[in-house]
């Protein structure tokens, strides 16, 4: 088999349909992304991890937008 010159394709990856949390550990910069299916799994996973990290409530994600929350009317990439 030829090896292939060049760079490869990349596209940016899209999220899936879901609720987003971010999470960041206090005084970090970097953080991650968590989704969730349901507003009631948020609700649980924010009271589970909001002592220790920063949790943000990115909101619900509809083909690619988000439907509310703090990022509402947004693309997702």
């Amino acid at each position: 088999m030829e090896k292939r010159k060049g760079r490869p394709p990349t596209k940016p990856a899209e999220l899936k349909d879901g609720f987003y949390l971010e999470l960041r550990n206090k005084g970090s910069n970097s953080a991650v992304k968590i989704r969730r299916d349901n507003m009631e799994e948020i609700e649980k996973t924010i009271k589970q991890y909001e002592r220790v990290k920063i949790v943000t409530y990115l909101g619900q994600v509809v083909k690619g937008r988000y439907v509310d929350g703090k990022m509402k009317g947004k693309k997702t990439n």
